[in-house]
């Protein structure tokens, strides 16, 4: 059987359309990093959802710390702000599993309601389940990952579908967000100055906008670019200041 895991944080906008996609799975671990809004009172409205919390440790380990409260050995793990497919699940009805193999997924982003094919935003195969006694999660604060230990890869063909961000606002949070624990995590192995912020800067606009063919995304292609951008820049910034 499978477990399936969510970190969770000031969510209340999303969490149930995560979860009412989740409703059919035995077991769904929903890890909280201290919500101040409903996010948990609406998690468990849903009788297959464990609820924990936690103080915010990094992405990697609190992905490690709810995989050790699942049941099941098997894991799937689900970002608060994505939706898995009918197919997907229907899918993983089917097929075998087999505990030497990583399960791949299809992702989709969207932004503003929109599907998003350029800025590097096309559809990208993303690991998203494993047994647990085989592998886990990188220790790393952001940008962790599955570790893959030689596991042979299978593709789910299902999608999951990504809202990541719907509106500026989001974008604005995110980008104060990553570029905190971007720091944290690097603030010992990298340096950075006003200059280096600026050229990372124009790089990750040329990269995404002009490489990425965001310039073919219309209104949307420019906004990710200079978002992409953004982050970029105050990411190296915050770290030439620290």
């Amino acid at each position: 059987m499978i477990s399936v895991t969510v970190l969770v944080f000031n969510d209340e906008d999303k969490i149930a359309t995560c979860l009412e996609a989740l409703s059919q799975f035995a077991e769904v671990v929903v890890l909280d990093t201290g919500s101040t809004d409903r996010t948990k009172e609406l998690a468990l409205q849903f009788s297959n959802v464990r609820l924990f919390s936690s103080p915010f440790i990094g992405f990697g380990p609190l992905h490690n710390l709810a995989i050790s409260y699942a049941t099941h050995d098997w894991i799937l793990s689900i970002d608060s702000d994505e939706v898995l497919s009918k197919e997907a699940f229907e899918e993983l009805q089917r097929i075998e599993l087999d505990r030497e193999s990583i399960y791949l997924f299809s992702r989709w982003n969207f932004f503003g309601g929109k599907r998003i094919t350029t800025c590097g935003w096309h559809s990208e195969n993303i690991i998203r389940m494993f047994h647990k006694s085989q592998t886990q999660f990188s220790e790393d604060v952001v940008h962790e990952k599955v570790l893959l230990k030689n596991l042979k890869s299978v593709l789910v063909k299902g999608p999951i579908f990504h809202y990541s961000y719907r509106n500026i606002d989001d974008f604005l949070i995110k980008m104060r967000r990553y570029s905190t624990l971007f720091v944290e995590q690097h603030q010992e192995r990298k340096k950075s100055s006003l200059f280096k912020a600026i050229i990372k800067s124009w790089a990750a606009f040329f990269r995404s906008y002009i490489l990425k063919r965001g310039f073919l995304g219309g209104r949307e292609g420019y906004i990710i670019s200079r978002y992409n951008a953004d982050v970029a820049y105050y990411k190296y910034l915050k770290l030439a200041y620290l």
